[in-house]
């Protein structure tokens, strides 16, 4: 067990120290080759991930997957090992919010087509309208999937620090200035490694360094500690729809 253990953490190891170097532009090691070969070891990962979205097996020769590459090509040159994940779970998240992208972009194209084809046949046209019904409501449904498997994820994220939904729900601030001064703390957490780094090793709000640089008294601080937590863990996280939540408190 700890061989396989130790075979697994070698492997990330390398595939990161590979990325980086990637990254650099290691000329020795003929950095367009290793690129590729990187990609073109991971397809079925990418194939994987891009499934999930699209909740049908997806081969080489569709859109999607190639959508999905271009994504993977993309977490390769934008992974940094400060934001404390596996490039996997970057690529992860970087390849279902591409694709996802795609597919609504697709609805819009497939919208601006029904309203041309009204000046056309009418009985074609409700045919069309049948449809396309049909894949929005699909497209609704994968939707909400998404989202209760974002917010499951979040969940064990709290977890980790003692915290439950409930705590989110039950400590956020009751007025709009509170919660945007609040998340405005999360972002300047985020943007500060040192800080960060405490929040994320010892699972602790750093409240005295964070006192020093905010203009807000160290029991505001405090009384907020589990929001600003909790808004740090989206930040961190790239998580696609709860970051909506946090430009929806901001614009309030």
């Amino acid at each position: 067990m700890l061989g396989l253990l130790f075979t697994a953490f070698k492997k990330k190891r390398s595939l990161e120290e590979t990325v980086l170097k990637i990254q650099q532009g290691d000329i020795s090691l003929r950095n367009d080759s290793l690129r590729n070969d990187t990609i073109e070891s991971f397809k079925p990962f990418i194939a994987k991930t891009v499934s999930s979205v699209c909740k049908r097996y997806i081969y080489e020769s569709d859109d999607e997957f190639s959508i999905g590459l271009i994504a993977f090509n993309e977490a390769i040159d934008k992974y940094s090992p400060e934001k404390g994940r596996s490039l996997l779970a970057f690529a992860e998240t970087l390849v279902k919010r591409r694709v996802i992208d795609y597919i609504r972009s697709q609805s819009k194209q497939k919208e601006v087509l029904l309203d041309l084809s009204l000046n056309d046949d009418n009985e074609q046209s409700h045919i069309y309208i049948d449809n396309e019904n049909s894949i929005n409501e699909y497209e609704k449904q994968k939707e909400s999937e998404r989202r209760k498997e974002e917010i499951l994820l979040y969940i064990s994220h709290l977890e980790d620090f003692g915290l439950s939904f409930e705590d989110l729900v039950e400590n956020s601030p009751k007025h709009a200035d509170a919660r945007k001064g609040a998340i405005m703390i999360a972002k300047l957490l985020m943007e500060d490694d040192e800080l960060k780094e405490i929040l994320f090793a010892k699972k602790r709000l750093p409240v005295k360094q964070l006192e020093g640089k905010v203009e807000v008294s160290r029991k505001t601080i405090e009384r907020n500690r589990k929001y600003i937590i909790a808004v740090a863990i989206i930040i961190n996280g790239d998580f696609l729809y709860l970051n909506d939540y946090i430009k929806g408190a901001i614009d309030e």
